[in-house]
């Protein structure tokens, strides 16, 4: 079996390659070729965290595997991440172990790789203003993979703590070579903004209708059972795609709040989702139609994603002879 840790992963993964790569994954999706169950995790209350399994096969990469992913989100702040994960990959044709590699990575590369499809599928094409919302792992991420597929000339950072704020667009100023500056709240951030990257673990929306310029693309990822990042009206308003029907709309932890809520306050019918991306990719979906019409899409991520990934870095790393062989018997 082979073993990759995080630094390896990271080093095997491009992130033009992996967009690439989710595209296809989101479209067999749709199109029913892939097997993903819904997440189901195991509730720790006193942390406010869990741990979830995320199963999937995607047989166009032939990568057959599960993720164990934890959230425990008050390791915020210490030498801890708030996302960790494992991912076992096995032999399609006889259920063997095959893999095992670092899933912390594999998560935030391709959460951001996907929004970043999104942006691709559905932002402006002049979009040139990149606001993100959060100071973590993911809004890191998100402002790496978004500029390799809009032209971004500016990043606005907006996050609870000034300092981490001020850090992360110091950061990606100098790796992005981009303008990137830390603002004072959310509503500074969205001003204007061409493209919103919600990354949090906000409790009250971070992303509100009054703050948002038209034609704005906005991407939600963060996931807190206890709240959620997007207000009723821009919900309401907007030209909603998600990753998968069935995932967003399940029952928690599986589902998305951003949706459960006003579907269950009769704001909006589970209709009111226009599209999944791999709609948008096969075409059989249309996705924006005018310059100022808002889109969303809401992330909760789907184990196709993990797959995608998984089955670059397996490749690569084999290729390179990169890894530890283990024998488990």
């Amino acid at each position: 079996m082979l073993v990759l840790g995080r630094s390896q992963v990271e080093s095997l993964l491009s992130t033009d390659s992996l967009i690439d790569a989710l595209a296809s994954a989101m479209a067999d999706l749709s199109a029913g070729r892939a097997s993903v169950p819904d997440r189901v995790a195991a509730l720790v209350p006193e942390r406010d965290g869990f741990l979830a399994a995320m199963p999937g096969f995607l047989p166009s990469t032939r990568v057959l595997m599960t993720k164990l992913v934890s959230l425990f989100p008050h390791n915020e702040g210490t030498r801890l991440p708030t996302h960790q994960a494992l991912i076992v990959a096995f032999d399609p044709d006889t259920g063997e172990p095959a893999a095992l590699l670092d899933g912390t990575a594999i998560t935030a590369a391709r959460t951001g790789a996907c929004s970043a499809l999104s942006a691709r599928l559905l932002a402006r094409e002049d979009a040139t203003v990149l606001a993100v919302l959060g100071t973590g792992v993911q809004a890191r991420s998100h402002a790496h993979a978004i500029c390799r597929v809009r032209p971004i000339r500016q990043i606005r950072v907006a996050g609870r703590d000034p300092a981490k704020a001020a850090a992360l667009a110091e950061e990606l100023s100098t790796v992005l070579e981009v303008e990137a500056q830390a603002v004072s709240g959310y509503a500074e951030a969205l001003d204007g903004a061409d493209i919103a990257a919600a990354t949090t673990h906000a409790v009250e929306p971070v992303i509100r209708r009054p703050w948002l310029t038209p034609g704005v693309h906005i991407t939600s990822v963060g996931y807190n059972p206890a709240g959620r990042e997007i207000d009723d009206a821009t919900v309401a308003e907007a030209l909603v795609c998600v990753e998968s029907r069935q995932a967003a709309l399940a029952p928690l932890p599986a589902g998305s709040n951003d949706l459960l809520t006003p579907i269950r306050d009769g704001l909006i019918t589970a209709d009111h989702v226009h599209a999944e991306l791999g709609e948008l990719i096969s075409g059989s979906r249309p996705g924006r139609t005018t310059p100022d019409q808002i889109t969303l899409y809401k992330s909760v991520g789907v184990a196709v994603q993990d797959a995608a990934a998984t089955a670059l870095v397996i490749d690569s790393a084999r290729k390179q002879s990169i890894g530890k062989e283990i024998t488990l018997q």
